[in-house]
């Protein structure tokens, strides 16, 4: 048998703690799966008093990171630390540049230097795995980067925040409001106690622009993604979305355009009978569109200790597989070097539906005006509903209008003229109607 895999994990926080039980516990499974031990070695965390269920006497401690990615007594560094800079990047350079396997959850930081990071592995001859990256425990990383040779992605879409998908769902099914879901999210841990990163879309994002890089071998664009969270989502909405046969989600998209790339991450309205509307909960779902595999949906726990803990014990088990001279695939599906510019596509020409709530002071010729902006616009209506507003019914009024496929910058412009001819209470609210499966 193989020598055994020693592996050093920086950061023991829920998720790491959980790895570390799991690497303890399914020691024997693992070792007839891999053909060899692999065993916790050595650790980096703030408090080496804590309790954190599961015995790690025998493992070294570092008080820094960094210490322990330039230990000869690992192989594998598994960063579980988080963010974009400090001690999480300088831990997993420092340890691919002394050669060590890096195992990380970490999608800040591979949406801001992966591709780097990417060019040092492959230099150095090893793995740089980060299944836990993106979607939890959902195996989406593998499928893209291995199971799909040959086939050209056209899309990829998906509910990667299990924050905003509670929330979503709770305020559809029981007819909540937005600030009261995101404190009970929060009082059950799926939601932090500054969320502004999830449900401003952030994170997802984040996850959106590794996903656009495997799916159409560019350089990862993070800051090149049209961005809108869900906090200014009401009721309303939520009714008016159920009552026109559609659900409200969250979504990252990215697609090729001849345009170039195009990244969104915005609310989304889906048909309800469409199989990513079923997704509820903190669940995760990732679509992927192909010309030869056509349409793969893959769904499952998007977050949470076990998940994560899954994700990344598998990619430690695929480490312990590989056997020294093996010639590893590239990180991004496609040579580090060889990725391609990001070029992004116009944003403002994205063809699709959309439903438009306007609320309108209720006064003659307001209708004919929203008509009339609609027809400047060359937008065609598949459908408007207008009823009073319900908090000032005897003055207000409120319009949903449903658009057939137009273009971003003809409801922009309708918008922005209704806006200008001061019909508006409030600002009006636009969602992107998707088509999805």
């Amino acid at each position: 048998m193989a020598e055994a895999l020693r592996v050093g994990i920086a950061g023991l926080g829920t998720v790491g703690a959980s790895v570390a039980r799991v690497l303890t516990e399914k020691a024997a499974e693992l070792t007839r799966q891999c053909g060899r031990e692999i065993v916790v070695t050595a650790v980096s965390a703030r408090d080496s008093t804590r309790d954190r269920g599961v015995d790690l006497s025998a493992a070294q401690w570092f008080a820094d990171p960094v210490e322990l990615a330039r230990s000869a007594d690992i192989d594998v560094l598994v960063e579980l630390i988080g963010g974009e800079e400090g001690p999480a990047r300088a831990s997993v350079t420092a340890a691919l540049e002394a050669g060590r396997h890096v195992v990380t959850a970490n999608k800040a930081l591979l949406a801001r230097h992966g591709v780097a990071l990417a060019e040092i592995a492959e230099e150095k001859g090893i793995l740089l795995n980060y299944e836990a990256a993106v979607a939890g425990g959902i195996p989406v990383i593998k499928t893209m980067r291995e199971a799909m040779a040959g086939n050209t992605v056209s899309r990829v879409f998906g509910i990667l925040n299990g924050t905003c998908n509670y929330i979503l769902t709770r305020m559809e099914a029981e007819g909540l409001s937005f600030e009261d879901c995101l404190k009970d999210a929060q009082r059950l841990g799926y939601a932090e106690a500054d969320p502004t990163f999830d449900i401003e879309g952030n994170d997802t994002a984040h996850k959106l622009s590794i996903l656009t890089s495997l799916a159409f071998g560019n350089r990862i664009a993070a800051d090149d993604i049209y961005l809108e969270g869900i906090s200014n989502i009401t009721q309303a909405d939520i009714r008016a979305a159920s009552e026109l046969g559609y659900r409200i989600k969250l979504l990252g998209v990215a697609l090729r355009t001849e345009s170039g790339i195009e990244q969104r991450v915005h609310p989304t309205m889906v048909p309800t009978a469409s199989v990513i509307a079923q997704v509820h909960g903190v669940t995760n779902a990732v679509a992927i569109e192909t010309d030869i595999l056509g349409e793969l949906l893959l769904s499952g726990p998007g977050a949470g200790g076990n998940a994560t803990a899954s994700a990344v014990v598998g990619d430690i088990a695929d480490i312990a597989k590989s056997r020294p001279g093996f010639q590893h695939g590239p990180v991004f599906g496609r040579p580090a070097k060889e990725l391609q510019p990001y070029r992004k596509a116009r944003m403002r020409t994205h063809a699709g539906g959309y439903f438009i709530r306007l609320t309108v002071h209720d006064r003659v010729g307001v209708f004919a005006a929203v008509a009339q902006r609609m027809a400047e616009n060359e937008i065609s209506l598949e459908s408007i509903v207008q009823h009073a507003n319900g908090a000032n019914p005897e003055t207000q009024k409120t319009v949903i209008l449903v658009t057939h496929e137009t273009t971003e910058a003809a409801v922009r412009g309708a918008v922005d003229g209704i806006t200008e001819d001061g019909h508006l209470v409030d600002k009006a609210q636009v969602i992107r109607i998707e088509r999805a499966g």
